[in-house]
């Protein structure tokens, strides 16, 4: 009997990227659902598909995830981030289900100058950071099995996302100015999709409630992932590095997000590619 998996927010880079993987893992069956699908903001809508689907795993890759737009719709931004993980777990507990639910780096404040372990005390800046940690509390008290997966400055060849605006921008300018006292590690999503996979083939059963940190590895400012993503594009245009305080905008971001991965390596016995080298791949796929 094939292991059954429900995706939420599938339309998304995350989700997108599971989709396109699926299609090569026939002992496996998704079921791939977005908004216009499934609103898992309604308990009754989500119970009534865990009910019938009886799923293993339940993959949560909704989010509302426009972090500026957060500190102006707070109450949009609760309710994606904060509230939907919450009916998500109950639904999950009573079917049986574990839960796969990814959250971010934005959970802390950038204040480290290590990085940042799962165990790590939270403490979020922005309204977006907020959100995302009241999604994670959610879970740890509904007593659902669950892997928490935080993760950071995701990028795709599907949707909108940096690589894609600076690919845009650096074709249409000659100088771009970009952030370089901002550090993390640039993540991208067909990487997490293959650990999140990796979960769920190998039968990897969390104890509980359990935080795992997933990025890919290396870390750099984004003024360093804007010139390599110049560079493996072939454009010629000059990236100057700036401060937070010359780029203002209104939800404060994080300094330091470099997350600790040891025990997510330990724990799944996986390599974790090298962010430069997963850039790498990424535009070669975007210039096909």
């Amino acid at each position: 009997m094939k292991t059954k998996i429900l995706v939420t927010g599938s339309n998304g880079q995350l989700g997108n990227e599971l989709r396109l993987l699926s299609a090569h893992l026939n002992h496996l069956s998704f079921v791939f659902t977005d908004v216009t699908e499934l609103d898992i903001t309604q308990p009754e809508a989500v119970n009534e598909i865990m009910e019938s689907l009886q799923p293993q795993y339940l993959i949560n890759c909704a989010a509302y995830t426009a972090v500026d737009k957060a500190e102006s719709e707070k109450e949009s931004a609760w309710k994606i981030n904060a509230i939907a993980p919450e009916i998500l777990a109950n639904s999950a507990r009573k079917t049986g289900t574990c839960l796969i639910h990814i959250s971010s780096d934005y959970v802390f404040d950038g204040q480290n100058y290590r990085p940042y372990l799962p165990s790590h005390p939270t403490h979020p800046l922005s309204w977006y950071g907020k959100s995302k940690e009241g999604g994670e509390i959610a879970i740890m008290r509904s007593r659902v099995n669950a892997f928490i997966i935080r993760t950071a400055w995701l990028y795709s060849s599907f949707g909108s996302n940096f690589v894609k605006t600076i690919r845009r921008n650096a074709l249409q300018k000659q100088n771009l100015d970009v952030v370089s006292d901002q550090v993390g590690s640039p993540t991208w999503a067909a990487d997490l999709a293959e650990m999140i996979l990796h979960v769920i083939i190998h039968r990897i059963e969390p104890e509980g409630v359990e935080i795992l940190h997933y990025t890919n590895e290396g870390v750099c400012s984004w003024y360093d992932f804007a010139i390599s993503i110049v560079e493996h594009s072939d454009i010629s245009c000059t990236i100057h590095p700036i401060s937070s305080e010359q780029y203002p905008l209104p939800a404060p971001r994080p300094f330091y997000s470099v997350l600790d991965k040891t025990n997510t390596r330990q724990r799944l016995n996986i390599e974790i590619p090298h962010w430069n080298a997963s850039l790498k791949k990424c535009i070669q796929l975007l210039n096909e």
